[in-house]
């Protein structure tokens, strides 16, 4: 739940951006080409130390925002994947209870019979597992970290109402040690793909934006900046493919993710442009659902190729 790879704690510190402009660069500079109205809400969050809540379907980009602000940030990724049944003994802390076993026998067998004392010593910092959001309230050298708490909607509405003390006050309570409450609170990122609907008192606490899917334009200036060697006409046809994927009934619709994993698995084919075959035989990079393959079968590959190709040829 805690990500510790090299990439989230890579670089110096780096300050706050100063406008909106300032974010769209930020963004810019990890390869993130966002629209203007996400950098302006993120801009706002950074600015007013206000967690940012971000809703949209799966796959289009919404956890990639938290590992952008650390890596050009040069702060540390905290991550909290959720999950139904989530608690606090696996979002917060839990005790060591082995080594709090080990210690009282050593107490006992050394004959230390203060029971107050070792109650205290047992209940101590040293013998304390922290879970990511009591990780997020301490402080670190690089400043204060990104908190990801990815897809909320998983858990349940009593999770939910933990968070709202940690959202409020960037504080946790523990009840053998206090209230631990952070010096500098971190950036937090919460996403939710809307399988339920989040509690307006915790949305409340946070700004809010929705992420949709991109325009074809920006969609295909993000394939050429994340799959630099692809071709031309194939990354065109590509997108263009994929948008009206989206427009088609389908039970999960391809995100911005599918979009790059096929033109990678395409570039990594050697096609230099779509065919009714290829098109056919790589739909599980893309659809993730044997329903929504089976919709396409048959001529209905052949159809929408045309479709997109009659579409470029009229935008030239």
């Amino acid at each position: 739940m805690n990500d510790h790879s090299p990439s989230a704690s890579v670089g110096a510190l780096h300050a706050l951006p100063e406008s909106i402009d300032a974010t769209l660069d930020l963004l810019r500079r990890a390869d993130y080409l966002a629209d203007r109205s996400l950098a302006t809400v993120l801009f706002l969050a950074l600015r007013m130390g206000r967690p940012l809540f971000l809703e949209g379907e799966a796959g289009v980009g919404k956890t990639e925002i938290a590992k952008v602000l650390s890596r050009t940030l040069g702060r540390r990724l905290i991550r909290l994947q959720c999950y139904e049944g989530l608690d606090v003994s696996a979002a917060v802390y839990e005790w060591n209870y082995a080594a709090q076993m080990i210690a009282i026998r050593l107490a006992e067998v050394e004959g230390a019979g203060d029971r107050e004392r070792v109650e205290h010593d047992i209940f101590s910092d040293r013998f304390l597992i922290k879970r990511p959001l009591l990780q997020a309230l301490e402080p670190h050298p690089e400043g204060p970290p990104v908190l990801l708490i990815d897809e909320l909607d998983r858990t349940d509405e009593a999770f939910e109402a933990f968070l709202l003390e940690v959202l409020a006050d960037f504080q946790v309570t523990v009840p053998e040690l206090g209230t631990i409450r952070a010096e500098h609170p971190p950036i937090v990122v919460i996403t939710s793909n809307r399988t339920r609907e989040i509690h307006d008192a915790l949305k409340r606490r946070c700004l809010y934006h929705w992420v949709g899917y991109p325009s074809a334009e920006r969609e295909l200036a993000i394939v050429r900046a994340k799959v630099p060697g692809i071709a031309t006409a194939l990354s065109q046809q590509v997108v263009h493919f994929v948008q009206a994927l989206r427009r088609e009934d389908l039970f999960k619709a391809p995100g911005v993710a599918e979009t790059l994993d096929w033109a990678t698995a395409l570039t990594e084919l050697d096609v230099v442009a779509l065919d009714p075959e290829t098109v056919s035989d790589t739909l599980g990079v893309l659809l993730k659902y044997q329903d929504d393959i089976a919709r396409l079968e048959g001529t209905k590959v052949k159809a929408m190729l045309d479709e997109v190709r009659a579409e470029l040829r009229a935008a030239q």
